[in-house]
């Protein structure tokens, strides 16, 4: 028979292959395709009638059952439609990598030695008979008795000190038997659960919890929630009792999103004491083995909850029961590479096909949830107060451009940047005196922004991006944030040979460096991707804060959300301004979402909070919001802001990039896909409906060697523009050349840098 099989590579179509006996979809075959030996997967069969010149047969069967389920396999073909990606990129992306590696036939498996009885000596006497004097024979036989007749080879040997000459004896004499169990690699294995929490819901959370339950109790009735919900107002535990009617009550089965940085062992943990061994990890700091376990654990349907960053939304949990996207306006959730899904979106979407609850939880919503929410698509659900009534700490501002110019006219001035003003070093040293602790946030890494000659004003670029270079001093090197470039810091400037050079801009090393000569008894960490990128390292550092073995933790983002520190009671923002000039429609949202995140970290415990802002741009709305912890009026201005000129959630947005390695024929390649667009808008009058801007270079307009243009699309019609989308993807194509053009199509980009 004739198969259609789906392949990893970008081409918009499925390949044709014959096949000795029937499968369905989703099974991974491996055949051979230009000279090379691909994994794909069956997506149904050929068209009966269809007539080709030559089919390649099948070379192998990987799977003894389809690894996608068949709504896994469903929602893959929406994503490649919608996002315009070819149906195989989709469905490697949703499957752990070894199921897509070609080096290998068959996953990697781990086992264990299991010694198991294989006789019952249901008498002393017997025993005596069996055993004799061999005493710790017997003592061995009477632990595994204990033990429901089974154990783990390592745990006698090891745990309970029975050498391998004992464990041998028993096999001997024919009372028990030693096997090969295969067994699941779990980094969270040896972590400590605690109890289960029980709290008595605030009224808030009781009412969200009876829509929440009583839509859980009707699939398939209800539109996707949305729990709009202030920080430390609870939607954890509205989330953990959802799921306790969801999988406990209902036997259902569950995926649970959140932001790779907050998926933590204390999250887990949180959620595997109150479920046990049902939960499964997916997570990008595993290993490919311990991913595949997790993954089959779910698949075999072992294991009912899936919780993990944005890919575990391709979870393939049996009958799901409910989803929950927590911290729902985070970008990391939409994919930067093929496929360039959101998986918030996709989200609402298996959840719909599947007839489960969704849930999108959040503080400080993106606003296209908040206009689906305005508009009735979603249901809103508040949590307007914090837990035990605690209230939100209060915002102060620090105007930056007065501590300037009072700095400029001192007798003595610093003589360096402004990096902690004169009211947060007191209000951390009143927090040092009190033994509470503090958190400092700056967005931006490394120790100098960039590093410029006084002379003749030569900034030091990266040869493969056009971004100036970051001075990183612990490392002692410049480095590019891109593309990972680094050099040596200059002595002397390579244009005009001076060697007045100024290291200028403030990074979260530089904070560090003031920080500790402010306080040099204080204990103090910084958590940013230099001090991250082990293993767990993260984790470890919150460990500490938790012990209360820090002080004053420092870093960017990461540390703005979903921590839970009842002695802080103290965050400064050393420069909120950071990402608000940036050249993207999203800046001010981002802003205001994480000045309120990480305010959130503070006064969550008994003894309150105070959040310290220092900003040149004082009056700018997204801070006063913030200040004032307002959303809802931080929306309703944003919002208007957006209607002129159109962004989302106004209308639909595609960004097309063309880059390649020479500027001049990227640019070309840009003007001419541009107008191929404008001219099939013509054909199909369209234009009304679709509206096209550009072309113009990126604001990036270079990385990692690779010149980048780009043009947008706007409308109101998803469909339209989808279908506007997918002629692009099926009919344009870029002009041969040595530039190595290459076209990229970005439905519902979170970002146009």
């Amino acid at each position: 028979m004739l198969v259609e099989v789906a392949l990893p590579i970008p081409l918009p179509r499925t390949f044709t292959y014959r096949v000795d006996q029937p499968l369905a979809g989703g099974t991974r075959v491996r055949v051979p395709f230009s000279g090379r030996k691909l994994v794909g997967w069956v997506v149904g069969e050929a068209a009966p009638g269809r007539e080709l010149k030559q089919v390649r047969d099948v070379e192998r069967v990987l799977d003894d059952e389809p690894s996608v389920p068949p709504d896994v396999l469903r929602l893959c073909r929406w994503i490649a439609s919608y996002y315009v990606t070819p149906l195989g990129v989709v469905l490697r992306g949703a499957l752990p990598a070894v199921l897509s590696d070609t080096g290998r036939s068959d996953p990697p498996v781990r086992t264990r030695r299991v010694l198991r009885l294989s006789r019952e000596l249901p008498t002393l006497t017997l025993r005596d008979e069996v055993f004799g004097r061999a005493l710790r024979q017997r003592e061995c036989y009477e632990v595994l008795e204990s033990m429901g007749g089974r154990a783990d080879v390592k745990h006698l040997t090891e745990a309970r000190a029975f050498s391998a000459g004992v464990v041998r004896g028993l096999v001997d004499r024919g009372v028990a038997e030693l096997i090969e169990e295969r067994t699941d690699r779990d980094p969270f294995a040896d972590i400590s659960y605690g109890e289960p929490t029980r709290h008595a819901p605030t009224t808030a959370q009781a009412a969200a919890l009876g829509a929440l339950l009583t839509a859980a109790g009707h699939p398939g009735a209800d539109r996707p929630f949305l729990l709009y919900g202030v920080t430390g107002s609870g939607k954890t535990l509205v989330y953990i009792e959802l799921l306790r009617d969801v999988v406990v009550r209902q036997g259902r089965g569950a995926i649970v999103l959140v932001p790779e940085i907050a998926l933590t062992p204390q999250t887990v943990a949180r959620f595997r004491a109150e479920f046990g061994d049902v939960v499964a990890v997916l997570h990008s700091a595993l290993s490919d083995g311990e991913r595949y376990d997790a993954w089959r654990a779910l698949h075999e349907g072992r294991r009912r909850i899936a919780i993990g960053a944005r890919s575990a939304i391709f979870a393939p949990v049996r009958d799901l029961g409910a989803i929950i996207v927590d911290e729902e306006h985070e970008a990391s959730y939409k994919q930067s590479e093929a496929p360039r899904y959101h998986a918030r979106e996709v989200a609402v979407v298996r959840a719909a096909t599947a007839g489960a609850v969704c849930v999108l939880g959040s503080a400080t919503p993106a606003l296209e949830s908040w206009h689906n929410a305005q508009r009735g698509k979603f249901q809103l659900l508040r949590l307007p107060d914090r837990v035990e009534g605690r209230p939100l700490p209060p915002v102060q501002l620090i105007d930056l451009r007065v501590e300037r110019r009072a700095d400029a006219d001192a007798p003595v001035p610093r003589g360096r940047p402004l990096v902690i003003a004169d009211a947060l070093s007191d209000a951390l040293n009143d927090r040092l005196l009190k033994r509470e602790q503090s958190i400092l946030l700056l967005n931006r890494r490394g120790y100098a922004t960039f590093v410029q000659c006084r002379a003749c004003g030569h900034v030091w670029h990266c040869a493969q991006c056009n971004v100036s270079l970051t001075f990183h001093r612990g490392r002692k090197r410049l480095l590019c944030h891109y593309c990972l470039h680094e050099e040596p810091p200059p002595a002397v400037c390579t244009a005009c040979r001076s060697d007045d050079l100024a290291f200028r801009g403030i990074g979260t090393e530089q904070v560090e460096r003031e920080v500790a000569e402010l306080f040099p008894t204080a204990r103090i960490a910084r958590m940013d991707v230099d001090t991250t990128s082990a293993k767990w390292s993260h984790h470890e550092i919150l460990e500490r804060v938790g012990t209360g073995d820090i002080d004053i933790l420092l870093g960017t983002q990461m540390i703005a959300k979903g921590l839970d520190f009842p002695n802080v009671t103290l965050v400064g923002v050393v420069n909120a301004d950071v990402a608000m000039n940036l050249p993207d429609f999203r800046a001010s949202e981002r802003t205001f979402q994480l000045l309120t995140q990480v305010a959130g970290r503070a006064g969550r415990g008994a003894r309150g909070g105070l959040v310290l802002v220092q900003t040149a741009l004082p009056q700018h709305y997204a801070i006063q919001c913030a200040l004032a912890h307002d959303f809802d009026g931080f929306a309703t201005r944003e919002l208007q802001e957006r209607i002129q000129p159109e962004y989302p959630p106004h209308t639909r947005l595609v960004n097309i990039v063309i880059s390649g390695i020479d500027e001049r024929p990227v640019q070309d390649a840009a003007d001419d896909a541009a107008s191929y667009v404008d001219e099939l808008l013509r054909s199909h009058d369209a234009r009304d409906i679709v509206t096209l801007t550009g072309p113009a270079p990126c604001a990036i307009d270079r990385i990692r060697g690779r010149w980048r243009w780009h043009f947008l699309l706007r409308s109101r019609s998803p469909r339209v523009l989808g279908e506007t989308c997918r002629q692009i993807q099926n009919r344009y194509e870029l002009k041969p050349g040595r530039s190595e053009l290459r076209m990229i199509i970005d439905r519902d980009p979170v970002s146009l840098l």
